[in-house]
């Protein structure tokens, strides 16, 4: 498997199973409807935690372009690999999304709620303010950035218990900073579902709220920038 392959489909499974079960919770007539933020949240960690152990070896198991923009702006990535594994990520959350509509298109279509349709695919904050959204979004991708780069790589010494710390950092930063805009902390994630959101043929669904949609894309990546800044000038 190529890096650009392994990238795509590690970021398709993330989507697959993160907002597949942020659709469980929220669309109507699902086996785990009104499940909650704390189902949302270990539904997220164990996506990444699957997609990091399938596509480490491969990739490096980047699946976030804010991930590949720090680590080329900390010196551990290559500037010319960024455009391709980038443009993987994106389309693997377009494939992603795509999966997710499909598994669930009949739940989409009883949902009389376009802002509940919408939150199956891109994120959105509980109070609309946009400084303070990117604010949220740059520090919570800050931390799990910083986290990031202090992780050991995955590797065949633990097998796949090698991917926990980065599932598990997840977890924490949903958990803790969650709540006022989603976590995207990553525009893959947030952007390729909300192309497709834009695209898909679903009934009575709303605008795709592309407003706010930049927020969820430069937030997570100056967040990204950052943490790589502080970590070569002060921490490594």
């Amino acid at each position: 498997m190529s890096p650009f392959i392994a990238e795509l489909i590690g970021t398709a499974i993330i989507i697959i199973i993160g907002n597949g079960v942020v659709a469980n919770v929220v669309l109507p007539k699902t086996k785990g409807n009104n499940g909650g933020l704390v189902s949302i949240i270990l539904g997220w960690t164990v996506a990444v935690y699957v997609a990091v152990y399938m596509t480490s070896s491969i990739s490096g198991a980047h699946l976030n372009p804010a991930v590949t923009i720090a680590l080329a702006t900390a010196g551990k990535f290559s500037w010319t690999l960024v455009p391709n594994y980038i443009l993987a990520q994106l389309l693997g959350g377009m494939l992603g999304a795509f999966v997710v509509w499909m598994v669930h298109k009949d739940h989409f279509n009883e949902c009389e709620n376009a802002a509940d349709q919408l939150a199956c695919f891109s994120t959105g904050p509980s109070i609309r303010r946009l400084p303070q959204n990117f604010i949220v979004e740059t520090l919570a991708t800050f931390i799990f950035i910083l986290g990031i780069l202090y992780i050991k790589p995955a590797g065949v010494e633990i097998g796949s218990l090698s991917a926990l710390p980065v599932a598990l950092l997840v977890a924490g930063i949903g958990f803790g900073m969650g709540g006022p805009t989603g976590f995207a902390i990553n525009p893959a994630r947030d952007l390729g579902p909300r192309i497709m959101h834009f695209v898909l043929p679903i009934k009575g669904k709303g605008p795709s709220d592309w407003g706010y949609a930049a927020i969820p894309v430069f937030g997570p990546i100056v967040g990204g920038i950052l943490a790589a800044i502080i970590y070569i000038q002060f921490l490594q």
